[in-house]
């Protein structure tokens, strides 16, 4: 059971919170509160040392300050800073924070000049009837949670909790 939250917690909410995003523009508070809540559960049946543990909360406040100055300084919406806060407790104070990080802004890069490659063509999509939703084609800001959902698909995998439930089958 512990394992099964561990593989499928952080990706089915940052699945959603990608659907959220593209269609509402918003991440709704319930899935950065459940990935928080659900890794204080799931961490202590791990085995998890109680110094990696505090880490791993460490890792959190760390993007959170650093997401709270991006969000102050209006790049950033405050639905992107809790998911990326609620999903840094998942990865610790490691290496693998920092590569989703890194993908995150990479990531996030190529949506964006996506998007406003896509909006500047907006009429001629528009005319076409081709069906996008209005968050890609003539929202002012950036649903960048599908960003943030895509970088944690593709490094999950190399967390060493994820790592060490895979162990743990064997």
């Amino acid at each position: 059971m512990v394992v099964a939250a561990i593989f499928l917690t952080l990706p089915l909410c940052l699945a959603f919170a990608a659907l959220n995003d593209l269609f509402s523009m918003t991440i709704p508070n319930r899935i950065p509160l459940i990935l928080l809540l659900s890794f204080i559960v799931v961490a202590p049946f791990t085995g998890m040392e109680w110094q990696t543990f505090a880490m791993s909360i460490a890792a959190a406040a760390a993007v959170f300050f650093a997401c709270f100055a991006l969000f102050a300084a209006n790049v950033m919406g405050g639905g992107d800073a809790k998911l990326l806060t609620a999903a840094a407790v998942w990865y610790g104070f490691n290496a693998s924070l920092i590569e989703f990080l890194l993908a995150v802004t990479f990531i996030g890069g190529v949506l964006t000049l996506g998007i406003l490659l896509l909006r500047s063509r907006s009429q001629e999509i528009m005319a076409a009837g081709i069906p996008i939703p209005d968050s890609l084609l003539v929202a002012k800001k950036i649903p960048y949670g599908i960003g943030i959902a895509i970088a944690g698909l593709l490094t999950y995998g190399e967390t060493p909790l994820v790592k060490a439930a895979i162990a743990s089958l064997s």
